[in-house]
């Protein structure tokens, strides 16, 4: 396993004192490593979690042509443009059981959604569109093709194909198309398991009484619902106080029960508290100053846990609300996928034309607040929320998205094409 030290050394310009929001991301891809353990779960369990191995189809869905929709099933060959069939029903096929009868030229089968077409047969008229006079109904000329209106065998998933890979995490529609293959359980890797706790002596719990100075832990809530929108198992450790025993007890009481350990506060680079100095004292740890706004200190690396001869990634967050938000869905959460065992890719950013001026430095990423919506002419548009302060927590939750501002952008104009990161349930 490479050092921090090591890794950087890899890196084309690492600087731990101006790095790049990209790189931010190249370095954390390298330096944390998926989890490895199983377990099977049955479906209702299983919802947000990641596939240990393929899924693969024993059947084929739907296992037998079948008929779309309700009407009446025939041969597509006796179709002709110009001249309207009539034909002569000489039964019902119903879903769940096969029609065991035979269909002749100039005959058809009233048929249900979803019933096996009978043989010979590979084409169906919606009932809606025929005309019924005694036990002969008349097709309309030039509205169908043969072939029409017939779901074929294995057109969802065929027999042996791979219907869900490895690495995917498991949602509402892979559920379904589980259930589908008849497939009762599945084996995914265990829960991530995350331990948080914030630092300051100025931070309050919910329940203690105001005091001048002291603002209330906000940032335990928003990495909780963090947390557990990703689906992980979230161990709260509280408010720890600036004392270096409490620190380290903390520390070391993270590390033993998790995978990895989240906190905010006391990371900023040049300051003296004791939170960084228990980061060095006890793991391998980086401190940097990333070009971004909000969100410019963050601590990163490994505490050993030797009893059991593993790692517990740390990663140190900014104290300010909406910057620990932001350095969470920018860099935190990719990691914390990777380490699920995800290959799921990222939702890709989207582009919105600014309905305003935003001033922008070169030189750094900012992440600005904004809401995304509908212009009259149907195209994305946004805007950024009013107040883009880092402690202003009301405008995470007037947002829909964060404005994305890369390094070597300038002013955007109004009117400009803007990318955006929506939050997509992600907070």
């Amino acid at each position: 396993m490479k050092t921090i030290e090591q890794i950087g050394a890899e890196l084309q310009g690492y600087d731990p004192q101006a790095l790049s929001a990209s790189g931010v991301n190249d370095f954390l891809s390298r330096l944390v490593e998926p989890i490895t353990d199983t377990e099977e779960l049955g479906l209702f369990d299983a919802l947000g979690r990641v596939l240990a191995q393929a899924v693969i189809s024993p059947i084929s869905v739907p296992p037998h042509d079948n008929s779309a929709m309700d009407g009446y099933a025939f041969d597509g060959v006796q179709l002709q443009a110009n001249t309207p069939l009539v034909l002569r029903v000489v039964g019902t096929a119903l879903a769940g059981k096969a029609w065991p009868g035979q269909v002749a030229t100039g005959e058809c089968v009233k048929i249900m959604t979803g019933a096996i077409m009978p043989a010979g047969l590979d084409t169906v008229v919606p009932q809606e569109l025929v005309q019924v006079t005694g036990d002969t109904v008349t097709l309309p000329q030039g509205l169908l093709k043969a072939g029409d209106n017939r779901r074929l065998k294995g057109e969802d998933v065929m027999a042996a194909q791979e219907a869900l890979q490895k690495g995917e995490l498991l949602t509402p529609a892979s559920l379904g198309l589980s259930a589908s293959l008849g497939i009762k359980t599945v084996t995914v890797l265990r829960q991530l398991k995350v331990a948080y706790f914030s630092t300051g002596d100025e931070i309050l719990s919910l329940g203690d009484a105001p005091r001048e100075g002291a603002v209330y832990d906000s940032n335990r809530y928003t990495v909780f619902g963090l947390l557990t929108r990703l689906g992980i198992k979230v161990i709260d450790l509280g408010v720890v106080r600036d004392d270096p025993a409490l620190l380290e007890a903390a520390f070391t009481s993270a590390a033993s029960q998790a995978d990895a350990i989240i906190t905010s506060g006391g990371v900023s680079v040049g300051e003296a508290d004791f939170t960084k100095t228990m980061m060095k004292k006890l793991g391998d740890v980086a401190f940097w100053r990333i070009a971004m706004r909000p969100g410019r200190p963050m601590a990163v690396g490994r505490i050993p846990v030797h009893s059991e001869h593993r790692n517990a990634m740390l990663f140190g967050l900014p104290g300010n609300p909406v910057a620990v938000m932001v350095t969470f869905l920018a860099f935190v959460r990719p990691a914390l996928l990777r380490m699920m065992g995800s290959s799921t890719p990222p939702p890709p950013l989207m582009r919105a034309r600014s309905t305003e001026t935003i001033r922008k430095k070169p030189g750094r990423t900012e992440y600005q607040r904004g809401t995304v919506s509908t212009a009259p002419d149907g195209s994305l548009q946004v805007q950024t929320t009013s107040n883009q302060g880092s402690g202003v927590l009301s405008s995470m939750v007037q947002a829909n998205s964060l404005i994305v501002l890369h390094h070597d952008q300038g002013n955007i104009a109004v009117g400009d094409d803007v990318d955006v990161m929506m939050f997509w349930g992600a907070i």
